[in-house]
């Protein structure tokens, strides 16, 4: 399944305190055994896949796989050229070291795009932080070959057509 995730939303199969991202889905998938790809901060909005594959799911969230996950970020403070060469290179976070990923600038440096294969806790909003900036936003727009529905409205979704399934197999290598 493809969610567009809203803000304010865990990633999450369940939690007692919250709302999670499966209040957006028919109980049938809970029943199935549907979980969340990775995971979304809770005010990050965008891509999210959700699948009962545990291998597939364990695949793609593997940086072993090089599934590129692609975000577009804001800023408070314009991003540069020491920020890109910076986010080419394995990055010490102090509780782990990145592998390199890829920034680009947009909207004179107050926007990104941010290129990254894992996607640990608060990762890229750590890397900006590690280079003296402040995330307003971040929206995931694509996992690997799959790109975001523009046509879902945030909150929506839907089952993925067989030619995507396909194309997250082949990146898994399980095809």
């Amino acid at each position: 399944v493809m969610l567009h995730k809203p803000a304010g939303l865990l990633t999450a199969a369940r939690d007692k305190k919250q709302p999670t991202v499966m209040d957006l889905l028919p109980d049938v998938y809970t029943a199935i055994g549907c979980m969340p790809v990775g995971r979304l901060d809770k005010d990050a909005e965008g891509l999210l896949l959700l699948t009962n594959n545990g291998d597939l799911n364990h695949r793609l969230t593997s940086p072993k796989h090089h599934a590129d996950k692609l975000y577009r970020g804001t800023l408070d403070i314009p991003a540069t050229e020491a920020d890109v060469a910076a986010f080419a290179a394995p990055m010490d976070l102090g509780d782990f070291t990145t592998q390199p990923g890829r920034l680009e600038l947009l909207e004179d440096g107050r926007a990104a795009l941010v290129t990254i294969h894992e996607g640990k806790f608060h990762q890229i909003k750590r890397m900006f932080a590690h280079q003296g900036k402040t995330v307003q936003t971040l929206k995931r727009l694509s996992i690997g070959p799959l790109k975001l529905d523009e046509t879902l409205a945030e909150g929506g979704w839907r089952v993925l057509e067989k030619e995507e399934i396909q194309a997250l197999l082949t990146t898994a290598d399980m095809m």
